[in-house]
């Protein structure tokens, strides 16, 4: 028996291959539309990232007061990224060793004026509540140019009772007329100097007594006798 190769199925006929085409047609709008989508989702994201920061400009550039802030904090930016490079690229600059402590003694408001940093040593000495404080290593704050020169050399009292840098006196001040919240203030002040720089003496009105200090004393007179008692 002969059989004709008419009678065997084509496998490659266009009738077994047009559904697997209708599939890949399918499949390809589907990831056509897909992209298309993609696209349109980024361009709206870019637009609204766009009117974003137009908004936030517009808000700066309106408002003068915004715009003083930020170029108060670009030139802030500008300042330090500039400090930290001139500090990285220029030549090292050798720390001045610890200036030694001062021998203990009591002063007069004229001797206290000696020590305002100007003298060669730059030592700093300021006085709180009658005690008297080495705050030379302080002396960015207390040296030239600083926010507390001007209690440099004297005493600070007054001035931080009152919160007035300028209230310092060129003769002693018994400081009789502050009234208790100042005086409290003024102990506040002294207890913070205390914790942060020596104590060099007392500060005593001419004619006064002074204290005679031991070389080893590292407290003032009376300080360590109140502990004994307190433990």
């Amino acid at each position: 028996m002969s059989i004709t190769l008419k009678s065997i199925p084509d496998f490659h006929s266009s009738t077994l291959t047009t559904p697997s085409l209708h599939f890949r047609n399918f499949r390809f709008a589907q990831l056509t539309m897909s992209v298309e989508n993609n696209e349109k989702d980024e361009s709206l994201r870019v637009e609204e990232s766009t009117g974003f920061i137009s908004e936030i400009i517009n808000e700066i550039v309106s408002s003068p007061i915004n715009l003083a802030l930020v170029v108060a904090i670009l030139f802030l930016l500008y300042k330090i990224i500039k400090g930290r490079t001139e500090g990285n690229s220029g030549p090292s600059v050798p720390i001045p060793p610890p200036m030694p402590k001062m021998k203990k003694r009591d002063m007069v408001l004229s001797e206290l004026r000696k020590y305002d940093g100007s003298q060669p040593d730059g030592r700093i000495l300021v006085a709180v509540n009658s005690k008297i404080f080495d705050v030379t290593k302080g002396k960015r704050f207390y040296g030239p140019g600083g926010p507390y020169y001007s209690f440099a050399g004297h005493d600070a009292s007054r001035a931080l009772a009152m919160f007035q840098t300028d209230l310092v006196k060129e003769e002693y001040d018994d400081l009789s007329d502050l009234n208790s919240v100042q005086m409290e203030s003024i102990r506040e002040w002294e207890a913070q100097l205390a914790d942060k720089y020596d104590f060099v003496g007392r500060l005593i009105k001419p004619g006064d007594e002074a204290t005679t200090y031991s070389d080893d004393e590292e407290t003032e007179p009376g300080e360590e006798a109140n502990k004994s008692k307190d433990d």
